[in-house]
């Protein structure tokens, strides 16, 4: 099996500091060992009609899934996810196992 993904797709609430939340994140992910990678990008192209008023995705890989198991019950992420809850009007979470079918070049 390959690494498991943690995908978050947000629509933020009117007002809130996106700017803020997003670097609390990262620092709060650049801290937990479990995380191997994190992305994350402000939708710019799709239609409104489209996107369902969702405008942030998030993006964690882990080498499996015990990592991320391990990584939802760590203080730094319980303690970020209650603010991170109060910010957001609407979200969709998915963690998958993922398949590689091209690897990077």
């Amino acid at each position: 099996m390959g690494e498991f993904k943690h995908f978050v797709i947000v629509k933020f609430k009117e007002g809130v500091a996106v700017e803020e939340l997003t670097k609390g994140m990262e620092k709060f992910v650049s801290e937990i060992d479990a995380v191997k990678s994190f992305e994350w990008g402000q939708d710019i192209e799709s239609l409104d009609v489209l996107r369902q008023g969702f405008t942030h995705a998030f993006l964690m890989t882990f080498d499996k899934k015990e990592d991320f198991v391990a990584f939802q019950s760590h203080p730094n992420h319980v303690e970020f996810s209650t603010k991170f809850s109060a910010a957001i009007e609407n979200i969709v979470l998915l963690d998958f196992p993922s398949t590689l079918v091209k690897a990077p070049a």
